[in-house]
C-alpha cells in the first residue's frame, strides 16, 4: 500500500500515541495546531492535501476523515510541516526519517545529553521544534515531560533540558522562575535581543542560542557554530544571504505534482536570512533579507529599529514595519505595546531614543499603540499582520 500523509490535529499526549501509530504503518504525519482558526485549518488542508485528517470529536473520541485528491507521498517521509514563512501562504516542508535522525543525533551530541535524561516539552507539537523535543527524549530512552497549556508555566518538572522561544524566556524571567535548574535552555524560533541574553545569563540560565528553520529540521547552528556535518556559508562578500548544506536539510516542498526541490545543484539551501561569518568562524544572524524599509532612498533594517525601541524603558514589546508614503516612499512605523497602557511613550520620545544610536532615517515617523502584538505560538510576528497594523 502506498504511503499516505495523515494530518493529526490532537493535543500533545494523544498526538504522541498517534505519531507512533502512523509511523509504524509506514505513513507520514502532517501536524496541525489544535487552536488555529477554522479558516487557517482549511487553508492548510487545501494547500498540503493530506489523505486523512485524524482529530477528536466532541466526546473526545478519535475520528478519521478521509480527504480527496491527495498527492502521493514518498516512502520514508516522516513529516510534512506547514510553514507560512513571510507570505502567510502555507508551504509543506517534507522531512524524511533519516533527516530527523541526523538532526537528533547532532543536537544531543553537541549538547552533551546523557542516556536517561529528559526534555520538557514547552513548545507547540505542530512545529518541528516541538517534535524534535520528542525525538531527543526518545534518543535518550525517555519520554518528554509536557507543560501545562500555554508553555509559560514549566510546572515542577525535573527534566534536564528545555527548549524555549525568546517570548517565553522573557516572561519566565520576569515571573522569577528559576531556570538555572536546567542543564540546557535551548533558545530558538526568533533572534533574541542581547539584553535578554544578558539578563538570562546573569540569572544563571544555561542558554544555548539556536538558529535554524523548518527546512533545516529545526536548529542547525548552536551559539553561532554549525552542528557536526552541517556547512554554513554567506553569499557574496561580507554581509549576505545565509546558506546551509548537509544531512539536516528537508527534501523539499510538497506540491500537487510531487516534491519541489529545496537545494541548488551544489546542495546548498539559500535561506531568506542575512548575516555574516565573524573572524572566529561563528555565524551572526541579522534577520530577514526582505525585512527592510526603503525610506527616502535609504534602506532601513526593521529589526535594528525594533531592537533600539525595545530598550526604551516604557516599551514592553515592539514591531516595526513600513507604510506607503507619498513623500518618502515608505515611512517607518513603530507598533508598540507600552509597559503602562495609561502612559505610553510619545512618538517624539521614541524618535529621540532611536536617534541616540542610529541615523535620523531610522527614527519612526509614525506610532501605533496596541495592547498586544499578534505573535504566533513560536513567538514570531507574521509580517503581514504587523504591516496591517502599521497601515
Amino acid at each position: 500500500m502506498p504511503a499516505r500523509l495523515v494530518a493529526l490535529r490532537l493535543p500533545p499526549e494523544r498526538f504522541l500515541d498517534e505519531l507512533d501509530r502512523v509511523w509504524s504503518d509506514g505513513d507520514a504525519v502532517l501536524p496541525l495546531s489544535t487552536t488555529a482558526p477554522a479558516a487557517t485549518l482549511q487553508r492548510t488542508l487545501r494547500a498540503l492535501r493530506p489523505a486523512l485528517l485524524r482529530r477528536l470529536d466532541d466526546a473526545g473520541d478519535l475520528v478519521d476523515e478521509p480527504l480527496a485528491d491527495a498527492p502521493p507521498i514518498a516512502d520514508g517521509t516522516a513529516l510534512v510541516v506547514a510553514t507560512s514563512g513571510s507570505t502567510g501562504q502555507p508551504k509543506g516542508v517534507v522531512l524524511p526519517h533519516e533527516v530527523l535522525q541526523a538532526s537528533t543525533a547532532a543536537s544531543t551530541a553537541r549538547l552533551g545529553c546523557e542516556p536517561g535524561e529528559r526534555w520538557l516539552l514547552a513548545l507547540p507539537i505542530h512545529h518541528v521544534a516541538g517534535i524534535q523535543i520528542v525525538l531527543r527524549s526518545r534518543a535518550l530512552g525517555t519520554e518528554p515531560d509536557v507543560t501545562p497549556p500555554g508553555g509559560d508555566d514549566l510546572g515542577d518538572s525535573e527534566a534536564q533540558h528545555v527548549s524555549l522561544v525568546p517570548t517565553q524566556l522573557t516572561r519566565l524571567l520576569e515571573a522569577g522562575v528559576d531556570l538555572s535548574r536546567f542543564r540546557t535552555v535551548l533558545l530558538g524560533g526568533a533572534r533574541p535581543e542581547p539584553a535578554l541574553l544578558d539578563a538570562a545569563r546573569e540569572a544563571g540560565v544555561p542558554v544555548v542560542v539556536s538558529y535554524g528553520m523548518t527546512e533545516t529540521a529545526g536548529g542547525c547552528v548552536y551559539d553561532g557554530r554549525p552542528l557536526d556535518g552541517v556547512e554554513v556559508d554567506v553569499t557574496g562578500d561580507g554581509d549576505g544571504r545565509i546558506r546551509v548544506r548537509g544531512p539536516l536539510l528537508a527534501t523539499g516542498y510538497r506540491t500537487r505534482r510531487g516534491t519541489q526541490p529545496l537545494v541548488d545543484e551544489d546542495g546548498w539551501f539559500v535561506t531568506g536570512d542575512h548575516g555574516r561569518l565573524r573572524q572566529d568562524g561563528t555565524l551572526e544572524v541579522f534577520g530577514r533579507v526582505d525585512d527592510v524599509i526603503v525610506s527616502g532612498g535609504i534602506n532601513v533594517p526593521a529589526p535594528t529599529v525594533a531592537s533600539a525601541l525595545r530598550t526604551h524603558p516604557q516599551v514592553l514589546d515592539v514591531a516595526v514595519a513600513g507604510r506607503p508614503d507619498p513623500e518618502w516612499g515608505e515611512a517607518v512605523v513603530a507598533v508598540i505595546v507600552p509597559r503602562d497602557p495609561d502612559a505610553p511613550p510619545t512618538l517624539d520620545e521614541l524618535r529621540e531614543h532611536v536617534r541616540r544610536e542610529y541615523p535620523a532615517s531610522y527614527a519612526p515617523r509614525d506610532l501605533v499603540v496596541v495592547a498586544a502584538l499578534p505573535r504566533d505560538a513560536m513567538g514570531k510576528l507574521p509580517r503581514a499582520a504587523v504591516k496591517l497594523l502599521a497601515e
